[in-house]
């Protein structure tokens, strides 16, 4: 509105000054060294508004061109990133099939152009390593760790996982290393750790995260106990390969009450100190486990232990007789037990216990063999003959039809 009262009162100046100076339009010379410029002030002012014209017009015309090309940029750029996000979304179902090689291919083609060209490099690295393609895996993710910046936590997990997957343990473990000192209680970092250090033997390391592993919260406590047990079992096969007997001691009597008194560390420590020769220590494992667990993988150890005082071990299997006496492998251990002190009539009744429970080739077979140190040949015989029966699987009389 402003602009056109000016342009009428522009107007209505001319209607008055027109007349005024008709007439007495003046006179203006343009001299140059080539050729003089005559006319009036009049003409001058004509030729003034007429070029002031021809720049508007001019400008009007650069602004349109400016603003159509934009919208043509804007339209050719808006159509890359909704083809983008159509191949990105096709990705995502492919991944979802499995089809790594479609994974990878639609990802790459799609990253520059992608909302998130970063996620977008690190998936297709995961579908080319998916393919064993190491060379293209490491190429997504050097451009991966380009568009990161100093934003390196994700490219750093997603190179750790990729190691772990070529079964690289040294290089992914300097990686999950350096990861535990930027991101100690990430989910995932604490994830990759653990499986890294139980492939490498690295328990202390292993030992050393479960209290972040327990406050992340990631982690249920029955797997941050198998994680412990499996952790100090491990180290307790290192002692033993490493540094013998005299070393396992030692270490077995600094460990906690807790951890000596775990079942799975019980039968650990038993089976090393038997390997190892040392039946007193085993002995004594075995017992104080059985005193407080009963665990039937210590009862199956008791025959393995040469040991010089058989009535201590008898006094503990006899208490766990009374409290269950159908026990059947209670019996087989105090029957084998009873054929290593050449207690035949002993042993004789603790196996028929055993296998009047449940059949067993192998108490059957001692059964046999003591019966013969008696001479009983005939009912040993017949032992040997019901369990090869046993054994055997009859067909069928009649088959179904199909």
């Amino acid at each position: 509105m402003f602009k056109v009262f000016i342009l009428f009162l522009i107007l209505i100046a001319g209607i008055i000054i027109g007349p005024l100076v008709a007439g007495h339009q003046g006179y203006v010379l343009i001299q140059t060294n080539n050729f003089d410029i005559e006319t009036s002030v009049t003409g001058l002012i004509i030729i003034f508004l007429v070029l002031q014209a021809v720049l508007m017009l001019l400008g009007w015309c650069w602004r349109r061109l400016k603003s159509g090309s934009s919208r043509t940029l804007g339209w050719f750029g808006g159509h890359k990133r909704n083809r983008a996000r159509a191949l990105t979304n096709d990705a995502l179902l492919k991944l979802a099939e499995g089809d790594f090689r479609q994974v990878e291919k639609l990802l790459s083609r799609s990253a520059d152009n992608a909302e998130q060209p970063l996620v977008n490099y690190l998936l297709a690295a995961e579908a080319a390593q998916q393919r064993s393609d190491n060379l293209r895996a490491n190429q997504y993710l050097e451009r991966a760790s380009e568009l990161a910046g100093r934003h390196q936590l994700p490219v750093d997990i997603t190179r750790a996982r990729i190691l772990l997957s070529r079964d690289e343990i040294p290089a992914a473990r300097t990686a999950i290393d350096n990861l535990l000192e930027v991101a100690p209680r990430h989910p995932e970092v604490l994830r990759l750790a653990e499986q890294v250090y139980a492939r490498s033997g690295a328990w202390k390391s292993l030992i050393a995260i479960l209290p972040q592993m327990k406050k992340s919260g990631e982690f249920t406590d029955e797997q941050i106990e198998q994680t412990e047990i499996r952790a100090w079992l491990g180290m307790m096969q290192q002692v033993a390969d490493q540094d013998g007997s005299d070393a396992l001691r030692h270490w077995w009597k600094n460990l906690s009450r807790h951890l000596r008194h775990n079942p799975e560390m019980a039968v650990a420590a038993a089976q090393h100190f038997i390997a190892g020769d040392d039946m007193a220590d085993a002995e004594a494992v075995v017992l104080d486990g059985l005193k407080r667990q009963k665990d039937q993988r210590l009862l199956m150890l008791l025959p393995q232990i040469r040991t010089d005082n058989p009535k201590a071990i008898r006094k503990v299997l006899n208490q766990m007789q009374k409290e269950d006496a159908d026990q059947p492998l209670l019996n087989s251990t105090l029957g084998q037990l009873a054929m290593q002190e050449t207690r035949w009539e002993d042993a004789e009744k603790y196996f028929k216990s055993a296998l009047s429970a449940r059949q067993d080739t192998h108490d059957a077979a001692w059964l046999a063999d003591v019966l013969d140190k008696q001479k009983k040949y005939e009912e040993s015989a017949m032992i040997r003959r019901n369990a090869l029966l046993n054994t055997l699987t009859l067909p069928d009389e009649k088959t179904p039809r199909e």
